[in-house]
Parts: C-alpha cells; structure tokens; sequence
C-alpha cells in the first residue's frame, strides 16, 4: 500500500503508527470483545481510555489542576458561539483581534450575543501580518479578549503571547494546537477542532480556568454550558468517543516522540526547509510577513498563476495531494501538522525545484 503525502489543512493526516494500532483494536479493544466505536461511554472501558486520554493531555501541556479539560463537540465553529454564552459573564463587550478568515467567523458570531470591538486588525495588508500589541485598542471592562493564534487559511502565527492584563486571553488554537509547548496560564480558555494535530474530525478540545465558568448566559443549551460538562466529565452528552480514543492514541505517540519541546523542533525543521526555499525564489513566494509565519500552514503563490493547474498536477503525479489553497485566497498551500515527517516537505520542495527549473 503507498500513502499519500497528504498536505491537507484538514481533517489532516494522522501517524501511521496509531493508524496502525486503531486498525488492530478496531474489533477487540484490549480483549473486550468490542471495538471502541461500540462502548457504552458510561462502560469501565471507555472510562479508562477517557481517562488516560485526558491524563497525557494534562501532561503534555502541563494543564495547571485549575483548569478544566472538556471533550466537546462542535468544532471551533461551535465554539464561536459557545465561548461568548460562557465567557460575557455580565459582561457587555468581547474584544476581538481580526487576522484573518477564522478571526472574521468569530468576530460574526460572537456578535449575535455581545457588543464585539475589533480592536486590532491586519486587513489592511490583506492579513499578511500580526498587529503588532502595541497598536491593540482594548476595551477596559471587555469579557475577553479573542485571538485565533494560527490562522489555518492565511498562514498566520502568533509566536508570542499577547499581554492583556486581568481580561482574560481567549485562543483558538485549532490548527497549531500541541505542535509546541503552550504556557496555558497565560490563557482563559483554549479551544481546538481536533481534526489538524489531535485526532479526526467531530472532537472539540476545550481548556478552561474554573473561576471563568458558571456564569453562562440564560439562553445556552445544557450540553454548551462549560460548567455542566465539566461537572459531568464531558459526558452531559453522549461525547464522540472514537475521535477521543483516536486522540488518546495520539497523545501517546506524541508522549514517545519525546513530548511537545521535541515536536516543536521537528515542526521548526520542517518549516524552515520550505521557507528557506520560498525565500531564495524567484518563482514562487510567501505572502506572509517573515515574523508572523505559520509553521503549520505554509502558503505560497507562482509567480505566473497560470501554471497553478499544472503545478497541482505534477503533484499529484508524485503523490502529493491537498495543496490548493484555499478558494479565498488562491495560490497553494502546504499544511506540514506534527504527522507530516520531514521527508514529505523534502520531496515537496524537491519537485517546487524542478517545477521550477521547467517553468521559469
């Protein structure tokens, strides 16, 4: 069987190795006579997996013990709403940071249920860049402050933290989540769709400071309201347990790759590979600010997009499927998650080079 080199943005590749072990436990989890796909999520086996699946999670990230974790579901488009039900807390203004196309979703949600500032925003570069935080116009009683720290479609990062004093910082971390170390206790609340660096598509991750929930507006459904999930384990609900298996398996892999320090310098290596060849061209090029650049999310543009077809073509010759850009902005896009070994970026800048050399 040949793999694709799957640069997709998402849902993104998974390891082989827990693929592998997925598919083997698929009938039998650990001589249960069941597949996981079939537990009851109330059984002493799932249970046990939801329980080591959110031990390694802590561990991994060193979640402080007064922040709850919740398996939710959702996705973070979910969640632009969730987090303004849970998080106005009497408040009547969300700040928010707008850096691109995630940022804009949550900036159009949130607005149904709050006053939203827009207090920062690179639109003006058509979001090639971070507003630097000295030009942020917060506002002093806001419930939160909004940021999405990478953003999937424009190949943002933010690679600093930003300062915003006794309001608490809210992130979607959704497509660079766990592909570094995170000082969780900068943030309120972190939230992620799984489907980039965790696991499949339908598991939502929510990482909340508990003075910050309890407080949900009137109107939120009893299976979004944080404070209810957390007192009931995440399971208010039935939770979609496969996905949270799935990542259980990937927090230990993760956990053998030597944590997430060591992943962030497998990622670095990674990105600095492709970025070094974008910037020596003359034929391709990255739109993004050098200081403000994703190293999840690389997009890159010919210089004739004329030849964007035919570039996507020979790709996919060699195997290499999923790098169309976004329709939003066009061009390519190579999304280089935690599974992406550092062999996939070589042979994707292997071919830009002879492409290259053709075309020019």
């Amino acid at each position: 069987m040949t793999r694709a080199i799957n640069f997709s943005a998402g849902p993104a590749l998974l390891p082989e190795e827990v693929l592998r072990q997925a598919a083997d436990e698929m009938l039998d989890w650990h001589g249960s006579g069941m597949g996981v796909m079939e537990m009851s999520h109330r059984g002493k086996e799932f249970i046990k997996i939801h329980a080591e699946a959110e031990a390694d999670l802590r561990e991994l990230m060193a979640i402080p013990a007064n922040y709850k974790v919740l398996f939710l579901q959702g996705g973070a488009i979910a969640e632009n709403a969730i987090v303004p039900m849970n998080m106005l807390r009497g408040h009547g203004v969300a700040d928010y940071i707008n850096t691109g196309e995630w940022s804009k979703k949550s900036i159009k949600e949130a607005g149904k249920y709050c006053k939203v500032n827009v207090a920062a925003s690179s639109e003006d570069r058509a979001f090639t860049y971070i507003p630097p935080r000295d030009s942020w116009k917060l506002t002093t009683d806001a419930a939160y402050v909004h940021i999405c720290s990478n953003e999937t479609i424009g190949g943002l990062e933010y690679h600093w933290v930003p300062d915003t004093g006794s309001v608490p910082l809210v992130a979607d971390m959704s497509s660079h989540i766990m592909s570094r170390p995170v000082d969780v206790a900068r943030y309120g609340l972190i939230y992620a769709g799984a489907q980039k660096n965790i696991g499949p598509a339908g598991l939502t991750l929510v990482i909340v400071r508990d003075d910050l929930i309890g407080k949900a507006l009137p109107i939120t459904p009893s299976a979004f309201d944080y404070k209810q999930q957390a007192e009931s384990d995440s399971m208010l609900n039935t939770p979609p347990t496969y996905a949270i298996y799935i990542a259980g398996l990937v927090f230990k892999w993760l956990k053998k790759q030597g944590g997430l320090a060591q992943i962030e310098r497998h990622n670095i290596a990674k990105a600095a590979l492709l970025y070094d060849y974008l910037d020596q061209s003359a034929f391709f090029s990255s739109p993004v600010d050098k200081a403000d650049r994703s190293r999840m999310n690389v997009p890159f543009k010919l210089k004739d997009e004329s030849l964007d077809g035919a570039f996507l073509k020979g790709a996919e010759e060699r195997g290499m499927v999923q790098l169309k850009g976004h329709r939003a902005v066009g061009g390519m896009r190579a999304s280089i998650y935690n599974a992406m070994p550092i062999e996939g970026v070589r042979q994707l800048v292997q071919y830009m080079k002879e492409f290259e050399a053709r075309r020019a």
